[in-house]
């Protein structure tokens, strides 16, 4: 059943962002050929003025036709239109990926009771960064080495990015902010219930509050999202992870399934897996921007090049060239997607 619900959300995922295109594209007056949802052989069809709608036999994805890689007579056509409107379209899918996430964010997370906030509220025993030369009750930390602190889980995920000890710290201490520099801040051996554990030694707070409460921890969840993957990608350029490491949507599929499988109840793994499905959408917004051909943000960088290049030149680039890019880019990222899935399949039986 997870496994189900796991392939209708990238469906759905994926619907909502050719959505976003057919919107603007229906605003801004720009003619769409077919809109379709689902993949493969059309099931059902329905031409309704000059758009055919489709209903395709497989639930992983769709499209919106609007031959923006052909060179048309037609004023209304996708390469005839200012750039700004062209600009809006091809943002808009990317747009309604990021909203996707935001509104399944705020179903799930101004109901809940409370909230973890990153303010000290107490220290282990024996803790060696309490004092005034270090921090103290009531602290709130604000930044580690220049990212912002929305949560106290962020903290040990900020403090790990490196190996070094030492960090650039700003705290919020009675309404103002206090600056760290060149701090050590690094885990300590301590004995709870008779084991030793690593820890940096200390409390956190949770705090009771309202809407407006749920509404602001939904909008840092969701910049917090965005920079994940972001960080994602800085380790993937510099090496710190591989390809192995990399899982695609078949990867996502077992992960989510496990999720489910492994909650306690139905109720705890329908809030998993939407707080999951949240973050897959804001995922595939910042990717989708990524300056690479083929994608969306492949598409806005060309987009920016032709505008300039028409400005300096007062000539018009045929549109069929950058058509010609995109496809090299659509067959190397279809390598890079196999290689990727090859991957999850493997590390699916090992």
């Amino acid at each position: 059943m997870y496994i189900i619900i796991a392939i209708l959300i990238f469906g759905l995922l994926v619907v909502t962002h050719e959505l976003g295109h057919f919107t603007a594209a229906k605003l801004c007056n720009v003619p769409v050929k077919e809109f379709a949802v689902g993949m493969g052989p059309a099931l059902f069809k329905k031409q309704k003025g000059e758009t055919l709608y489709a209903l395709r036999a497989f639930p992983i994805g769709g499209f919106c036709a609007m031959d923006e890689d052909e060179d048309s007579d037609d004023p209304r056509a996708f390469t005839n239109q200012k750039w700004w409107k062209r600009f809006l379209i091809l943002v808009a899918g990317a747009g309604m990926n990021f909203l996707t996430g935001l509104i399944i964010l705020l179903f799930i997370v101004p109901k809940s009771p409370a909230f973890m906030t990153p303010t000290i509220t107490g220290f282990f025993e024996n803790c060696p960064y309490e004092g005034t030369q270090g921090f103290q009750e009531g602290d709130t930390l604000y930044k580690i080495d220049g990212h912002r602190v929305f949560f106290s889980s962020n903290i040990s995920l900020l403090l790990g990015r490196t190996d070094s000890e030492i960090h650039d710290i700003v705290l919020i201490r009675d309404g103002e902010k206090v600056a760290l520099d060149d701090f050590k801040l690094s885990q300590v051996e301590y004995e709870i219930n008779g084991k030793k554990v690593m820890r940096f030694g200390l409390y956190f707070g949770v705090k009771e509050e309202g809407v407006l409460a749920g509404l602001k921890y939904t909008w840092n969840c969701a910049r917090d999202f965005v920079r994940m993957v972001w960080m994602g990608l800085s380790d993937l350029v510099t090496g710190a992870v591989g390809l192995k490491e990399l899982s695609g949507p078949v990867g996502i599929v077992g992960i989510i399934n496990d999720v489910g499988e492994t909650s306690e109840t139905p109720t705890a793994a329908a809030h998993s897996i939407a707080y999951l499905a949240a973050f897959i959408a804001v995922n595939l917004a910042v990717m989708n921007l990524l300056p690479i051909p083929a994608l969306d943000g492949g598409r806005l960088l060309f987009l920016l090049i032709t505008v300039a290049i028409e400005g300096i030149f007062k000539k018009r680039l045929n549109p069929k060239y950058e058509g010609y890019v995109h496809a090299a880019g659509f067959i190397l990222l279809l390598g890079l997607m196999a290689v990727v899935m090859i991957n999850d399949i493997y590390k699916l039986f090992v």
